[in-house]
């Protein structure tokens, strides 16, 4: 499977971004509290969808099943510039019932086709599921039970793509990734 450097380097920071949010300063799992303050912020994340993706994506972490593998690997190769339609690409995904309404917030924005392509190729490549194993019932609940978080770790945790696929600078990349977002934020770099 190819993966445009498009797709490569948003992979990247997508990745660092729910690294982020995973756990509090105390090493707390606070994942989903935390998707659930990002989606509040809907009206506000919009305006980021173009230049910052990544960071408005995460509304929709664990949203999507995949249907049609070969529609997300001919996605994957894709760049900015040449996304395909929404609408053809909606065939081959399943949105779960909770991000019904996001999905039609963000098509009403004119960016918001290419967003959604782009956050269902972030998923894909994060982990999401095929269809058949069970959709995802959302992030809301604070108090989901140990095992569940486990669960939701290792979810997040599990890259599907090949090692041919992503080069190994990819766990450096996600640090430059996370130290450019730190410096940005005020932060000392650490080199």
């Amino acid at each position: 499977m190819h993966v445009s450097p498009f797709f490569r380097d948003l992979r990247s920071a997508y990745l660092a971004e729910l690294d982020d949010m995973r756990h509090d300063s105390e090493g707390q799992y606070v994942l989903d509290r935390r998707l659930a303050e990002r989606r509040g912020e809907l009206g506000f994340l919009v305006h980021m969808m173009e230049l910052s993706p990544e960071m408005v994506a995460v509304v929709l972490h664990k949203a999507f099943q995949f249907r049609a593998l070969p529609a997300m690997e001919r996605l994957l190769a894709c760049e900015a510039g040449s996304l395909p339609a929404w609408d053809s690409l909606q065939a081959s995904v399943s949105i779960a019932p909770w991000a019904q309404d996001t999905v039609q917030q963000l098509r009403k924005h004119a960016a918001g086709d290419d967003f959604l392509c782009v956050a269902a190729a972030l998923e894909f490549m994060a982990g999401g599921r095929p269809a058949g194993e069970g959709m995802a019932q959302g992030d809301e609940a604070d108090d989901a039970d140990d095992a569940g978080r486990e669960d939701d770790e290792d979810m997040d945790a599990r890259q599907p793509l090949s090692a041919d696929d992503i080069d190994d600078a990819d766990a450096q990349t996600r640090e430059d990734a996370r130290a450019d977002w730190m410096a940005e934020q005020g932060f000392d770099r650490k080199d």
